[in-house]
């Protein structure tokens, strides 16, 4: 069969065979997603996608053919985020007796929800519709656009953006600094999608063979600016800076459990006062220990004990920085204090030094919208925290002791593109604590670490970052990882600290690079739809 042949047989598709054919190029395209990481799959999803589109104009034209468009979009988008996303389900098997009810509308109803912004991109992309490569364009300038939006609409989830395809490549990766990943994602659509024409007439479309190859040109110089600018930068060690990332590894269940305290606090201690080597003798051989995310089942700053444990453990010189939960003043009208999720700088004395509050709560897992209905009929959050957590009022940049200024991102803060620093003051640092225990072992975990490590390319800044139960990890400015723990090790890390690069361009400018390019198409793809006066 050719590529011709195939590309009529996709276009004239219709009914049932339609449906399953978008959803299975979708599903496809999520294996170019990490751990998997191959590439080439969305050169043959995105092609897939642009013949379907193609033959949306058999709905009858006009708004048909954009109801037809964005129904192929929305099984697209289903069967992309069900086939990159089903881990998610393991969070509601942690306590199956309560949450496991919920799981096969959790696992449907976040792909179905977030395949709308696919059915948008997808609908947007056909009212541009033109033959040959213009298609392309189209195509990447909705898709981009939907994809955008995902990230930005009702508090935004912006997981497994297609710009992540390429930032698997250190070299390819490097365009996140100036464009950031949503940028990538329109040149990924573009150079991914370009194989299409290939299947064209070679009337409609003379130079078809062109485009793929321009395409391809185009992500070799991609390439090549990214492999200049790894070679060429010095990423040199902050001088006095010694961490220690601890990985406990504990269950889930066991962290809900407030009869577990002294068995949690002794097995981060045990950790923190490990010995490196025979040579060394623990925890006085760094300066920073940093334990992850919401560390224990109880209120750490309601626990005296648990804080002179923490002044026993760390000695001067030694500044700890963990994750726990802080009860504050309940609102007016309520009896219940109000609880966030929060990260802590605590000195030797267990003095708490400086705090940050979560800002970007998860859905349903921290928070429940609507909640005083949801809570009625029984529903809860995952975490268990009645009434929810609260949120911070704003990122913060922290001063921590014998360590350049850091911002720390809770779980998944980190996935937000241009939301991870204060606009007050620039971090010389990124600390992401997480959870990641939630979703053992699935792609989840390595999905979340490579969307965090991209957050190092696009603010030019390095990133540590602390798990319960992997992967716990430090990352220099280039995304580069320089060491880790895999994911399900029990164990601690020692790491110096990667220096910070000046402010990137996405640093200072944010997505006006991803506008100015968008609205650009926006206009050659206007000027092209109109339609040309007859020749006299």
């Amino acid at each position: 069969m050719t590529v011709q042949s195939l590309a009529r047989t996709v276009i004239l598709t219709w009914g049932w065979r339609r449906t399953a054919l978008a959803f299975g190029a979708g599903a496809l395209g999520a294996l170019a997603m990490p751990p998997f990481g191959v590439l080439p799959v969305l050169a043959i999803s995105f092609p897939v996608l642009v013949w379907l589109l193609d033959g949306a104009s058999a709905a009858g034209g006009g708004w048909r053919t954009i109801l037809a468009a964005a129904r192929t979009g929305w099984w697209f988008g289903f069967g992309y985020h069900l086939a990159g996303l089903w881990w998610v389900g393991s969070a509601f098997l942690v306590e199956a007796d309560r949450f496991a009810w919920l799981l096969p509308a959790a696992v449907t109803l976040l792909p179905a929800g977030l395949a709308l912004f696919t059915a948008l991109g997808a609908a947007i992309a056909r009212l541009f519709w033109r033959p040959g490569g213009r298609r392309v364009l189209a195509l990447a300038f909705g898709l981009t656009l939907g994809e955008f939006l995902r990230g930005s609409v009702l508090t935004g989830f912006p997981w497994n953006l297609y710009g992540y395809a390429l930032t698997q490549y250190a070299w390819l990766a490097q365009g996140a600094a100036y464009v950031g990943v949503y940028g990538l994602t329109l040149v990924a659509i573009i150079v991914l999608a370009s194989p299409c024409v290939l299947g064209d007439d070679p009337e409609e479309t003379p130079r078809r063979v062109a485009i793929p190859i321009g395409a391809a040109l185009a992500l070799m110089c991609l390439a090549l600016f990214g492999g200049w600018r790894v070679s060429t930068a010095q990423i040199a060690s902050v001088p006095g800076v010694k961490l220690r990332i601890v990985q406990p590894d504990i269950p889930q269940d066991q962290r809900f459990r407030p009869e577990a305290r002294d068995e949690i606090l002794a097995r981060y201690a045990a950790l923190s006062d490990k010995a490196a080597s025979p040579e060394r003798s623990g925890i006085r051989d760094v300066t920073h220990v940093i334990w992850p995310e919401s560390a224990f089942p109880f209120f750490l700053i309601w626990d005296r004990e648990a804080l002179a444990k923490i002044a026993d453990l760390v000695p001067p010189g030694v500044t700890l920085i963990t994750g726990a939960a802080r009860p504050d003043e309940p609102l007016p009208g309520r009896r219940e204090p109000r609880v966030f999720n929060s990260a802590y700088v605590i000195d030797h004395q267990g003095a708490i030094m400086a705090t940050y509050d979560k800002v970007h709560l998860v859905p349903f897992g921290e928070y429940l919208p609507f909640q005083e209905r949801l809570e009625e009929l029984g529903l809860e959050a995952l975490t268990r925290q009645r009434g929810g957590f609260s949120a911070g009022d704003r990122r913060r940049t922290i001063a921590v002791p014998g360590a350049p200024p850091v911002g720390i991102l809770i779980c998944y803060e980190a996935i937000f593109p241009g939301a991870v620093t204060s606009t007050e003051r620039r971090p010389q640092w990124l600390l992401n604590v997480t959870n990641d225990a939630w979703f053992g072992f699935t792609p989840g975990p390595y999905q979340h670490l490579h969307q965090t490590a991209v957050r190092a390319i696009e603010e030019g800044l390095p990133l540590v970052r602390a798990a319960n139960n992997g992967v716990s990890a430090v990352i220099d400015p280039l995304g580069r990882t320089v060491r880790s723990l895999p994911l399900g090790a029990r164990d601690a890390l020692d790491a110096d600290l990667p220096a910070a690069l000046p402010a990137t361009v996405f640093a200072r400018a944010g997505h006006v690079p991803l506008f100015v390019a968008l609205f650009g198409l926006f206009l050659a793809l206007i000027r092209r739809s109109r339609p040309r006066p007859p020749i006299a």
